[in-house]
């Protein structure tokens, strides 16, 4: 009987041995050897180990899962779209955004920072390359055209309506200065000269009326006859007179009278105290964009957000395309050593390639136990 147990138990223990080896030593080759031996011209079989002879095939494999089944663009697109997601990269934006509203550097500063060539020397002198051009395209075109044709109808109809406007404002300023003490001293300036130009009859006349009493006389007269509504029609039809006159002009005529030079140099002058772009410039960016956080952060940056995973979603299978992912992790798992791809697949899988010595060496000691009962039955 204590035969029969010693026999049972040294055919368990042997079983178990060969099975936990054979296991052992099957998962070992999957790695080792690294490399092939050869004795001579020959190969030494097994050598290397199957994931080294394999490892091409193996990484275009990978390559393959990652692309067909883990990172695909569908998987992507419903991340991207995800609200949680949109949500988290929305807060992510306000968090990393908020030093910006604050900022106390200028917008000169900032734009050394992110090495924007953009200063206000060159901002006017566009400024100014854009005013010329716009002028001289506007020159080009409307050059060979009258004024009637190249002003807006309602902009005739406006000058129309201003001319009985024109007339009241010319009397009544012609009125206030001829009453004014400026107006009085200026007639009696007129009349001595006037009366001294008669020579003789002159001097008589004026000894005789007295030159105040004249001019005394006269600029009533002067006032009522700019007040007389004849006065005003006179007016009133001369200047509607110039005006069809004006509009029949071409207009390069009336720009060939002007000192060109000299109106695109006060214009630009103007344009730029106008835009005062060095002023702007030269501000914290806090004072442009504090008054708008709110508005950017809580309306625009969620709608931002949304319509840029939208056109994200739509360019992902593009992209990835374009990205070459199966040839990444081909390429990646290629350069990577044997060793490094062992310790890889042991650090994820160490205790299943135990379980499975184990599980060898279970299997070997019920054979062993399984042999020596034959072994017994059949002495």
């Amino acid at each position: 009987m204590l035969d029969a147990l010693i026999l049972i138990a040294f055919m368990i223990v042997i079983g178990a041995l060969i099975g936990g080896i054979t296991n052992s030593l099957a998962i070992k080759m999957l790695f080792r050897p690294y490399k092939a031996y050869y004795i001579g011209r020959f190969k030494v079989p097994f050598t290397p180990g199957l994931i080294p002879k394999r490892r091409e095939e193996l990484a275009r494999q990978l390559g393959n899962m990652v692309v067909d089944h883990l990172i695909t663009p569908e998987s992507l697109q419903n991340k991207v779209m995800n609200e949680d997601f949109q949500r988290d990269v929305v807060q992510w934006l306000k968090e990393e955004s908020e030093p910006v509203f604050n900022s106390d550097k200028t917008v000169n500063e900032w734009l050394e920072i992110l090495h924007i060539p953009v200063s206000s020397d060159r901002l006017n002198q566009w400024l100014k390359e854009w005013m010329e051009k716009k002028i001289s395209r506007t020159k080009m075109e409307y050059s060979s055209k009258r004024i009637e044709e190249a002003l807006p109808e309602k902009w005739q109809e406006k000058i129309e309506e201003m001319v009985p406007k024109l007339v009241d404002l010319i009397a009544s300023r012609a009125e206030a200065y001829f009453t004014s003490p400026e107006g009085k001293a200026k007639v009696k300036v007129m009349i001595d000269d006037f009366l001294k130009e008669r020579g003789t009859l002159g001097n008589i006349l004026g000894m005789f009326l007295g030159n105040t009493s004249v001019a005394d006389k006269v600029q009533p007269e002067i006032v009522k006859f700019i007040k007389h509504e004849g006065t005003q029609e006179i007016l009133h039809n001369l200047l509607r007179k110039e005006w069809a006159k004006l509009k029949l002009m071409k207009i390069e005529d009336v720009i060939d009278k002007l000192p060109e030079e000299d109106l695109m140099s006060e214009l630009y002058i103007s344009l730029t105290r106008l835009i005062n772009i060095e002023g702007h410039l030269s501000k914290p960016l806090s004072y442009w964009l504090s008054p708008h956080q709110q508005t950017i952060t809580e309306k625009l940056l969620p709608q931002w957000v949304g319509k840029g995973t939208d056109l994200l979603s739509n360019k992902i299978p593009n992209l990835m395309s374009k990205l070459h992912l199966q040839k990444i992790v081909q390429d990646q798992v290629e350069s990577f050593s044997v060793a490094r791809l062992e310790e890889l697949v042991l650090g994820i899988s160490r205790r299943e390639f135990k379980m499975i010595t184990y599980l060898g060496a279970l299997l070997g000691g019920i054979i062993g136990l399984i042999q020596s009962v034959v072994v017994m039955l059949f002495s």
